[in-house]
């Protein structure tokens, strides 16, 4: 009896570790819906990184463009130990004596006028400003398309991982026919290694299917910057709900639209603007530039330690005397007696005090023709990006007409596929039925297998492919891209 209750509870141990792995497994492998996809691609990937510092970038050069308007305020402390024979700074004399020196000063300067540079130049830094904001948002564009397009790649190759096994259940139902009649003699040992055969196919095309869905999941893993370990499940969405999709439209329209809103063009048009402004900056430089200034400074040196802080008195001295008062009479002596003091280091400070205000004006009368040449570059530079935001609304609208022709052809294919699907799985299932009772050889009856099995992968990459182009075309509108 303890024998039996040891063992009751060695098995609901085993079980309970059972019960606790398969949980881990299940929680380990995480639901991946396609909103989930482009989510954590927005929020992870390190292109749009990249993009999002570059655009920080820019907002500091905005704001430093903004700060070049206000005052320069700079201090220019300054303490020196001479020794040997050097100049005196607080006597300007030649001494040999080891002095200390101390000086500071304080200045401020202001710009008053530029030629309208640094307006100029905040408007510009506000359009790069913009040009770095666009080129955020085609990443991101750019980065949700190809997720989409990923996305319904790995639902395509689940189908035909799907299909592949489909397959190899088929070619392994009919090896086991074949081993039987095989053994009663009702088929020769070259309809066996055909049967075998197939089934070898079979399972090669699923190699090859199970391959590509783990490569395409790769590559999703990598734009949500996911570890390649990580173990997702893609959720298909509902596929009835992909069947009426929109395959006719109006190229004039679709390019109208996008020109509008295609972040291509957004970005030529973007950085053709802030080379407008750059003909307004290079012209400025013809400009005299004027400035307001004011400094305040003061300085010490230990070789002054006594000053004047007065005069003696006059003294007089007897040239008579005068008759009949006898009152004598004096003369101020002309030379009078300094008198010397300490000369403290705050007193020095004190009365070397000084300030300083003024206008300064640079005015440009030859430069070596290099304010000319900013100007020729900008000009240069700005029709340049004309020619570019020209070519990016050429390459759209070639681009779009080609989308729809592409829409119009997967569509096309798609329906052609459909039919021949099921003109192959009606035609598997006569050839089945006769070769069952012995009235197909072997060889028709894997030719029936193989055009089944092809027109069934071609249906399921056709009806993707409609897919995907209605997506790109959504793409090109603007529109959210959704399954």
């Amino acid at each position: 009896m303890i024998k039996h209750i040891q063992k009751l509870k060695a098995a609901g141990i085993l079980f309970t570790l059972l019960l606790t792995v398969i949980g881990v497994t299940a929680t380990a492998q995480e639901k991946i819906t396609l909103q989930t996809a482009v989510d954590r691609t927005l929020e992870r990937n390190l292109t749009i990184k990249q993009a999002v510092i570059n655009e920080a970038l820019g907002n500091a050069d905005y704001q430093q463009a903004k700060n070049n308007q206000l005052p320069t305020v700079s201090a220019n402390p300054q303490t020196s130990y001479n020794f040997g024979r050097s100049v005196n700074q607080a006597t300007y004399s030649y001494t040999n004596q080891s002095s200390l020196y101390v000086a500071g000063a304080a200045s401020v300067s202001i710009t008053l006028f530029q030629g309208g540079i640094l307006r100029n130049q905040i408007l510009q830094n506000k359009l790069v400003l913009d040009v770095d904001k666009t080129n955020t948002a085609k990443v991101k564009n750019d980065l949700i398309l190809n997720v989409v397009t990923d996305y319904l790649q790995i639902l395509t190759n689940q189908d035909l991982v799907t299909a592949a096994k489909q397959q190899i259940d088929i070619a392994n139902q009919t090896l086991d026919r074949s081993n039987i009649s095989f053994k009663v003699g009702n088929m020769t040992l070259a309809d066996l290694a055909q049967a075998k055969a197939q089934v070898s196919t079979a399972n090669y095309n699923l190699t090859t299917a199970q391959n590509q869905l783990d490569l395409s999941i790769l590559i999703l893993k990598q734009y949500m910057e996911m570890p390649a370990s990580a173990q997702i499940v893609i959720e298909k969405p509902d596929i009835t709900k992909l069947q009426n999709i929109r395959t006719v439209y109006d190229a004039n329209e679709v390019i109208g639209t996008a020109l509008n809103v295609n972040p291509d063009v957004k970005l030529a048009e973007a950085q053709q603007a802030t080379y407008q402004q750059s003909i307004k900056i290079a012209k400025g430089g013809f400009y005299p530039v004027v400035s307001l200034f004011g400094s305040a400074g003061s300085s010490y040196s230990n070789l002054l330690t006594t000053q004047v802080v007065g005069q003696t008195t006059p003294a007089y001295q007897p040239i008579g005397v005068i008759q009949g008062t006898n009152q004598i009479v004096t003369t101020p002596i002309p030379v009078s007696q300094a008198i010397i003091g300490p000369y403290s280091g705050f007193s020095q400070i004190s009365n070397n005090f000084n300030q300083a205000i003024g206008v300064n004006v640079q005015i440009p009368i030859f430069s070596r023709y290099q304010n000319k040449t900013n100007v020729t570059k900008a000009k240069l530079n700005l029709k340049n990006s004309e020619l570019s935001t020209q070519i990016a609304k050429n390459n759209l609208s070639k681009t779009i007409i080609q989308a729809i022709l592409d829409l119009q052809a997967a569509d096309k294919q798609y329906q052609s596929a459909k039919e021949t699907f099921a003109s192959n799985k009606e035609s598997l299932n006569v050839t089945k039925q006769r070769y069952d009772v012995g009235l197909v050889n072997t060889l028709d009856y894997n030719t029936a297998l193989t055009n089944y099995n092809k027109s069934q992968n071609d249906m399921i990459e056709a009806q993707y492919g409609v897919i995907f182009r209605s997506k790109v075309i959504d793409y090109y509108l603007g529109n959210t891209i959704t399954l």
